[in-house]
């Protein structure tokens, strides 16, 4: 499933057919990543209170990376993004305070996720901090649809994305 998702990413946005912006592209390509990271948690055994097969480390190990990939990218895109900047100082409370907060947050978060340590703590604070940025943030279909001319379609993707990002974060921050 993840190798499929990951061909037919790069078809549909290198292939030529779309013209979007590099700030889109990250937003795009990197929850990509991190629901192809989900996917590979899920295959790993993560989660799964009656194994019946060994659990993989690596499988998990290589999907926790790429959800550190994707923290990166948020990360960056608070700093270099004028688009997800004024997304956030637009729809949550605190101004450019609560952005660098998330910067660090993001940051530290994926730190955790590539080294491999404190991967449980970590996916409980992501999984706490993605519903609100998912509803206050991506949620916002007016503001990336009229202010920012992401397409409806795209912006359903993304927010889908966003949930399956959350549903790997749960597996991980309950996994015992």
């Amino acid at each position: 499933m993840g190798a499929a998702l990951a061909i037919s990413t790069y078809a549909a946005y290198i292939g030529g057919y779309v013209h979007y912006g590099d700030w889109l592209k990250v937003r795009m390509y990197s929850r990509t990543v991190a629901v192809i990271g989900g996917f590979l948690v899920l295959a790993s055994g993560a989660g799964e209170l009656y194994r019946r097969k060994p659990r993989s480390r690596s499988l998990q190990s290589t999907g926790q990376v790429f959800l550190g990939i994707y923290l990166i990218c948020v990360a960056y895109s608070l700093q270099h993004s004028k688009e997800d900047r004024l997304a956030y100082l637009n729809h949550l409370p605190g101004g450019e305070l609560m952005i660098q907060l998330f910067f660090v947050l993001y940051g530290v978060l994926a730190l955790a996720f590539l080294s491999g340590y404190y991967v449980t703590l970590a996916a409980q604070i992501l999984a706490v901090l993605l519903p609100p940025v998912m509803l206050l943030v991506d949620g916002n279909v007016a503001y990336w649809h009229n202010a920012r001319r992401v397409e409806f379609w795209n912006q359903m993707k993304l927010l889908g994305e966003s949930v399956g990002i959350f549903g790997a974060a749960v597996i991980l921050a309950t996994d015992g």
